[in-house]
């Protein structure tokens, strides 16, 4: 069965999947979709018999999860970044545990390794098989959306349209598709598996969240190697929708540094990224994070220049202020990104005559030393 799904942001953007939490649309995506199509192609997918997707029963998040595979098989995905809302969080740690080859990276928000028991499940599921999802409108407020005094009554907002939306949404799913989920959420248990996690995980909590309490985060970013944890005064279930900036920056980071450690990586080496993750301290870890998300996330990864030709622009830079160490490590860099030696040499003839003959005389000693120690020229 194919998902209904929606697609945002340009062309060539760097794929990224959205999933939904039960008894939504694609639409609780909407906050995230002005910061998250600046760079990115996103896919928001609504579960079966949600939104505008076939009323089909599953009976397990593993076939949700093979759903979300075959929608990006169709967009001719090898890989994807992946962020999910509770049930669309455990669709994410599923592919993360069966297929992590697929993913870069996984954002978790207000989701679980085991959501409630196992009766209680069941229990909704005959409900709605018997009612319908109308009787869950009552309960529904008071679980996804958050009550601040500085807002009033956001679950009675008269002006809130997407919240009113989403509710609508929630009324309009077919009832046998929702049991079935639920069903699915009743034989979810991830627990004891995630420490098998490997790619880089964001888990986002909304700390008045009823549905997944900030328990349930914790628990995730204990047992997840390595997850960074945020959590989100003012918002409940659907923390996207209670607090989008919030949201957004926690995105943002976890997004950027993604990207800038694969690019990192691609670009030095993973041998050098080792050595300077290995090498990081307190002290310097902010630093690292800073240039791994601004340097490599945000700058090596836009499509205006290959990556070639912004190594020969930073060789030029380094020579022409003297930075002889890190001309050393993008003299390999240089290497990886395709220049060939006589071209690098090529480069720092050019600086001779524009960043001085005496700058240009100490680059060539470098390039020469790298060079030779690397093999590619004898001495």
């Amino acid at each position: 069965m194919t998902l209904h799904y929606r697609l945002d942001g340009p062309a060539h953007g760097v794929p990224l999947i959205l999933g939904p939490s039960l008894g939504t649309s694609a639409r609780v995506w909407e906050p995230q979709l002005p910061a998250l199509t600046r760079t990115h192609r996103v896919l928001r997918y609504d579960l079966p018999g949600h939104g505008e997707s076939p009323n089909v029963v599953v009976g397990a998040v593993g076939e949700l999860a093979a759903m979300v595979l075959e929608a990006a098989d169709a967009q001719g995905w090898a890989d994807f970044h992946y962020a999910g809302i509770s049930l669309g969080g455990a669709i994410g740690l599923t592919l993360a545990l069966e297929r992590p080859e697929r993913l870069r990276s996984l954002a978790l928000i207000c989701s679980s390794a085991r959501f409630g028991t196992p009766e209680t499940w069941r229990e909704r599921a005959a409900l709605v098989r018997e009612h319908g999802t109308t009787a869950l409108l009552e309960a529904a407020p008071g679980r996804w959306f958050a009550t601040t005094p500085a807002s009033g009554d956001l679950r009675h907002a008269t002006g809130d349209e997407l919240r009113h939306a989403l509710l609508g949404d929630l009324a309009a799913v077919d009832r046998d598709a929702y049991a079935g989920c639920c069903d699915a959420l009743a034989d979810f248990d991830a627990r004891a598996e995630l420490d098998k996690v490997a790619v880089p995980v964001l888990v986002v909590a909304g700390r008045q969240d009823p549905a997944t309490p900030p328990a349930d985060a914790r628990e995730l970013a204990d047992g997840i190697e390595p997850a960074t944890l945020v959590e989100i005064p003012g918002a409940a279930h659907l923390a996207g929708i209670d607090a989008p900036a919030r949201v957004n920056a926690a995105l943002d980071a976890h997004l950027d540094h993604s990207m800038g450690m694969a690019v990192r990586r691609a670009v030095l080496g993973d041998a050098h990224v080792d050595r300077a993750i290995s090498s990081t301290t307190t002290f310097t870890a902010t630093f690292q994070d800073f240039i791994t998300r601004y340097a490599w996330g945000e700058i090596w990864t836009r499509p205006g220049l290959d990556r070639r030709t912004r190594s020969c622009i930073t060789l030029t830079v380094l020579v022409a202020r003297g930075h002889l160490d890190e001309l050393a490590m993008h003299v390999r860099a240089a290497l990886i990104n395709g220049l060939t030696p006589d071209e690098i040499g090529e480069i720092l003839l050019q600086c001779a005559v524009y960043c001085g003959v005496p700058a240009a005389n100490a680059a060539f000693a470098v390039a020469q030393r790298v060079l030779t120690e690397d093999g590619v020229i004898t001495a």
